[in-house]
């Protein structure tokens, strides 16, 4: 169990994986059961790769995603007032959330660059909670969907929080980030 470097080749490889090949198309959702078995950026050598969505239909794709940053009520405070040292924390999340989107790819190593039609970075505050809540929706017309986009511009809004406000509050903590729904292409999928 559990990850393994491969002598001579230096490939990572998880030994609980066992990816099987796709079917005669390269159709990269025909190699997906609903078991952690199939994941498809594995290679039936079980080595990782880029996944072919050639032959996909292009779609109208949606992902949204969420996450919360909690931290000290004087923090909150500050950043609600617009009294942050480094000025305007919620205005300059929002465009690094944005520009983190577009970005996906660079940073994701297998992720597809997409041009992205949209995208919508919101920012909440929770008083009762003492945290903020960013919320982002992505789209697309492509063969693949945006799920990571919106994903890594939560985690770089609320990073982007963290780095305007650490001066006064090293203890805060982003929490609870994941995909609210998705989509587009073959199917959609909605949390619980």
């Amino acid at each position: 169990m559990g990850l393994q470097m491969a002598p001579r080749h230096g490939v990572l490889r998880s030994s609980n994986v066992r990816p099987r090949p796709c079917d005669d198309r390269g159709d990269p959702s025909s190699c997906y059961d609903g078991t952690m078995n199939d994941l498809t950026h594995f290679n039936a050598q079980g080595q990782a790769h880029m996944v072919d969505v050639g032959g996909k239909a292009e779609t109208r794709r949606t992902a949204v995603a969420e996450g919360w940053i909690r931290m000290q009520p004087a923090t909150l405070a500050r950043i609600r007032e617009g009294s942050a040292a480094k000025g305007d924390v919620l205005g300059v999340a929002r465009l690094a959330a944005i520009m983190a989107a577009k970005r996906t790819s660079d940073l994701i190593p297998l992720c597809h660059p997409i041009a992205l039609s949209r995208v919508a970075a919101e920012f909440t505050l929770d008083e009762s909670g003492s945290r903020v809540r960013c919320e982002v929706t992505a789209e697309c017309t492509g063969r693949t969907g945006v799920e990571m986009e919106a994903l890594t511009a939560v985690q770089v809004g609320l990073l982007t929080i963290y780095d305007m406000c650490k001066a006064v509050d090293r203890g805060m903590v982003m929490e609870g980030v994941r995909l609210l729904e998705k989509r587009g292409g073959k199917s959609d999928w909605h949390s619980d």
